[in-house]
């Protein structure tokens, strides 16, 4: 059970040392499809993020319903953040354009933000099941 944690847990923090480079890098790629990188592959790679965060902290179970409830809850979550950005222009200039309220929170509300959020929970679920499914998870 321990092996198993750790080859899970491996996984995890291997995955996330390399989706959190790729998002902060996405910021500044210039080349092909340079807009939507900028713009929406952070959205997909976040969602990305947080449903491997979530799972760190699952304990291994047979009900791989929660591996559904891992990806819908952070969907929901990052949804509710996206709309909560209709009423940052209350929260001063200064916090708002700090690097880790744009890496965490955003810097506006974007309807086109919300179809990225629901490709990166499926990649992000679909990328759980995987780990869950290699390491006996399920």
């Amino acid at each position: 059970m321990v092996q198993k944690l750790l080859v899970r847990r491996s996984l995890i923090l291997l995955l996330l040392l390399l989706i959190v480079p790729l998002g902060i890098f996405s910021k500044a790629y210039g080349g092909i499809g340079q807009e939507w990188v900028k713009d929406y592959s952070g959205d997909v790679l976040y969602e990305i993020f947080w449903c491997l965060f979530v799972f760190w902290f699952i304990r291994p179970s047979k009900d791989r319903s929660k591996l559904r409830k891992i990806a819908v809850g952070v969907f929901v979550t990052t949804c509710m953040i996206e709309i909560s950005q209709l009423w940052f222009d209350l929260v001063p200039v200064v916090i708002r354009s700090s690097f880790i309220w744009r890496m965490l929170l955003g810097a506006g509300f974007d309807w086109w933000d919300f179809p990225h959020y629901a490709l990166g929970a499926f990649i992000g679920w679909w990328v759980i099941e995987q780990i869950a499914w290699l390491g006996k998870f399920e």
